[in-house]
This record gives C-alpha cells, structure tokens and sequence, in this order.
C-alpha cells in the first residue's frame, strides 16, 4: 500500500516538474538560455524585502542574518552587485527555489501554500512565531546576535521547525561556525546523523536510502543531521541539516536545463517531506 501510494504521488511529482521545465526552458530561449549567476568580486547588495501579511495560509520564510566576511560574493541577474549569503536565489523579487517548492506542494499535497508570495524575516522578528517552517541557505556564514539567538531558541521550542541548506567548508566557515551557532541558540542540545528510518523521510514520500540526494556541485558526500527535542529521538524533530549539499538548488534550477529532472524530483520528494514534518509535528 505504501509502495503504491509512493509511486502514485512520484508520478504526480514528475508531471508537474515536468510542466516546470517545459515552461521555464521556453522563459530561458526569450531570456538568450538563462542565466545562473556567477561568483562575483567585491561590493554587496542585500535585496529588498516585501513581506506579505499573514492571513493564516501556510507561507514559506526565509531566515535572513548577519553576513560573516566572504558572505558577498554571489552575483545574480541584473543585481548591481553581489547578494548576501542568506538570499541565494534571488531574481527580481523573487526567490525561484522557494516559489517552486510551492508549486509542488500545491500540487501534489493538501497543504495548498500561499503561492503570491514568500517572506523574509530576522530571526529576532516577532512575526516569525507566526510561520511554522523557516529555512536558511549558506549558515556557514551566518553570524548570530544574542537577540536572535534567543528568539529563535524560543521559536523551536515553541514548534517552529528549521530547514538549513546549501552549505560546506567556504572562506573558512563552514560546520563549525554554524555549530557553534547553534550551542548558543540551544545550549546543550546534540546535533544527530540522520537515517532514512527516521520519521522526516516517510511522512508523505517514503524515502528509504540517502543515495536518492543528488549533488549539484559539491563533492563530498551529504551529511543529514537534525537536532531532536530534548536530545531524545523518539520526541520531536526541531531542525533538518543538510550540509555538503545543496538541495534547494535543484528548485531553484529545476526548469533550466541545467540539472536533470530525475533528480530535481529526488529535491522535490525532500523539500516536500520536510514541510509535512514541519506542519504535523
């Protein structure tokens, strides 16, 4: 029965990724074959943020921060210089990973997001207690004020879930920077290796070996933790940790051409257990 309901949902997930790509790659030949950004030098430039209100609809958040020294070095199309770590992804007010994330969720689940916008928060934000998932891209150079170390500390344990992506060994930060974060944010607390037999990985898609995660460009092998409440496994998951990966590139670029679709599936079959997991637990 799960086998088949897997497969049902998977096909479902092809179809719509494929539609994705059909319509993006048609958008990239009016744009001259898109465009992926480069790594860019010197200046910085943090993209404006519109939040939209809450209306109660679930709405993806995106944790902003702080930038530690080589943060600034990704260009994007027409920026006048270089983003922030935390806004990777960004175009013209929009963040494509998220917005396509969306798409499949509202396509192949009951959750149906809000689909017109994506918000931007501070950790330190009173409205974040408002979002049951935030997600924060590039934590190896995030740098943490007392302030939100205590509100998103309150965050957690509160509910709130945190996905964290597309990060390694850049610059000199990488892991031990965003643990040490971390030991701040919640003092005592264990950061786990993850299986495929935990809960996250069969919540809506049944993913049973971490062979599935595709790799972009990095080349070590994925490391999946988590944080648990109260250090115990059989209690509450209050953060997923992708590290040496970058799952959300495959959203991003899913409808370029640049990645295979097979694969970007694989991101999409994770990007959409984490938000059950996030929303029902």
């Amino acid at each position: 029965m799960r086998t088949s309901r897997t497969l049902r949902r998977v096909t479902v997930l092809l179809t719509v990724a494929g539609v994705l790509s059909l319509a993006a790659a048609v958008s990239a030949q009016f744009r001259g074959g898109g465009n992926r950004g480069f790594f860019g030098l010197g200046g910085s430039y943090d993209p404006d943020t519109r939040n939209a209100p809450y209306d109660g609809r679930f709405t993806w958040v995106r944790l902003k921060y702080e930038v530690a020294n080589g943060g600034y070095y990704y260009r994007c199309p027409g920026c006048p210089s270089n983003l922030p770590s935390w806004a990777h992804g960004w175009e013209n007010g929009r963040y494509r990973s998220e917005d396509n994330l969306m798409k499949i969720m509202d396509a192949i689940t009951a959750v149906h997001p809000r689909m017109d916008a994506t918000n931007v928060l501070a950790m330190d934000d009173p409205e974040l207690f408002k979002y049951p998932v935030s997600f924060m891209t590039e934590a190896g150079f995030w740098q943490l004020r007392d302030s939100e170390a205590q509100s998103l500390r309150a965050y957690m344990q509160k509910g709130g879930f945190v996905i964290f992506d597309d990060f390694r060994e850049r610059s000199g930060l990488g892991w031990a920077q965003f643990e040490q974060n971390m030991k701040r944010v919640l003092p005592g607390a264990e950061i786990v290796e993850m299986t495929p037999s935990d809960p996250i990985f069969h919540c809506f898609f049944d993913i049973d070996s971490f062979d599935i995660i595709p790799q972009s460009y990095d080349r070590a092998r994925p490391y999946i933790a988590g944080i648990y409440e109260n250090n115990d496994r059989s209690k509450r998951l209050m953060a997923i940790i992708n590290y040496n990966t970058d799952v959300s590139d495959f959203w991003e670029f899913s409808g370029d051409g640049y990645l295979p679709v097979p694969d970007s599936n694989k991101a999409y079959m994770l990007g959409v257990n984490y938000v059950i997991y996030g929303l029902t637990h």
